[in-house]
């Protein structure tokens, strides 16, 4: 199963792309887990850049997005909000009807962030009737560097939540795909 891993966050450091990067190396073989963390190359989307020839990190994006399964989303919170990187990714895939029946579900690296949570799941909602609301996982991560995230995350009650969370999005994705 081909899942694509959309880091949020344009920071270099970032503890959700950290977190996604460690989860992509410690997934079950069934998974390959490609991480997307460059939301902040994308350039401000707008309509009259939607031509035939759209910019190129944007094609590239697409085309990462067309090819998965299913996306795993994971972002900080900026201003109590989805940051903006984020959003104009987002954005980029809605004008291009990507995320339509896209299975979607959330992990988030923070014990904070509640109301972008919020604000995520209402966009998410909003464009893709396969987002799954009841597919969640969080850790709290904050401040560690990604060495450290690699830790704490393959503690053996860690790894078998990140398991058991690839198992429910497995599982929502092929019942979407009327697999099973």
């Amino acid at each position: 199963m081909k899942i694509l891993a959309i880091s949020g966050s344009a920071r270099h450091n970032s503890t959700n792309t950290a977190m996604l990067r460690a989860v992509s190396f410690m997934a079950p073989a069934i998974f390959s887990i490609s991480v997307f963390d460059q939301v902040g190359a994308l350039p401000v989307f707008s309509p009259d850049l939607e031509t035939d020839k759209l910019p190129p990190p944007v094609c590239d994006f697409m085309d990462q997005v067309a090819a998965s399964d299913g996306l795993i989303v994971s972002s900080p919170e900026y201003v109590r909000s989805i940051p903006g990187g984020l959003k104009n990714a987002i954005d980029w895939l809605v004008s291009g009807n990507l995320l339509t029946t896209k299975p979607i579900a959330l992990m988030h690296a923070s014990h904070r962030g509640d109301d972008m949570l919020v604000d995520l799941r209402t966009v998410f909602g909003t464009v893709s009737s396969n987002f799954s609301y009841d597919v969640f996982l969080r850790f709290s991560l904050m401040n560690l560097t990604p060495d450290q995230i690699s830790e704490v995350l393959s503690d053996p009650q860690n790894r078998e939540r990140i398991k058991a969370f690839l198992d429910s999005f497995s599982l929502s994705i092929s019942e979407r795909a009327g697999v099973l």
